[in-house]
């Protein structure tokens, strides 16, 4: 769409177009000087219109290229937010990362120390207690040691006091019965003891199972 300047000065050169060129001269033309100068006068009019329109354009051009700057402006800075966000949180995560790893191991490495000082110290309770049962053990055998040595020499007094009465016994007896009655009795006296430890075996052996 032409303005009303573009008009007017169409107007004019379709108006100086129309005039006629003076006589012998090609450059030259002869014009009405009311109506160059209404043409004139009616472009004067329109220019300052022209200025105020075209510069409300441009103004408006300007608002539009501001406008659009600003919103480029909106625009790559909430694309450099959101990138810092992203790497903030690729940096959070990396931390975390990291973080989760050093405590796995932490744990790890404490999971360890404490399952070994449970080991050495039952290694340690099962030696004390295996020093502690050989140590009652040891006195024990100390213990059944010397009541066997006292028994064998109470059993070794008793059978050298038995003996020295049976001794005495056999004696007197030898005194008051002749060789032969003595021999007798003797014999009587050896089956009998000879019975009564068979006697005594079969007891410590225990009863007998008849199938």
């Amino acid at each position: 769409m032409s303005s009303k300047i573009e008009q007017l000065i169409d107007e004019i050169e379709e108006y100086i177009d129309s005039c006629k060129y003076q006589t012998l001269s090609n450059t030259k033309i002869i014009v009405n000087k009311e109506t160059i100068d209404e043409l004139l006068r009616e472009l004067r009019m329109k220019t300052p219109d022209e200025i105020k329109r075209y510069q409300k354009i441009i103004s408006n051009k300007e608002a539009i290229l501001n406008d659009a700057k600003e919103k480029a402006e909106e625009l790559i800075n909430e694309a450099t937010i959101h990138t810092n966000e992203l790497i903030n949180e690729h940096e959070i995560m990396q931390q975390a990362y990291a973080q989760a790893n050093e405590i796995v191991t932490l744990a790890t490495n404490q999971a360890q120390e404490i399952l070994d000082n449970a080991t050495i110290e039952a290694n340690a309770m099962k030696d004390a207690a295996t020093q502690y049962t050989d140590d009652l053990l040891g006195n024990l055998e100390n213990i059944i040691s010397h009541s066997m040595d006292v028994a064998n020499a109470k059993y070794e007094n008793l059978i050298f006091s038995l003996k020295g009465c049976y001794d005495i016994v056999k004696d007197n007896r030898s005194q008051l019965y002749p060789v032969e009655e003595m021999a007798e009795q003797e014999a009587i006296d050896k089956a009998a003891a000879e019975a009564a430890e068979g006697n005594e075996a079969n007891k410590q052996q225990g009863p007998i199972d008849i199938i």
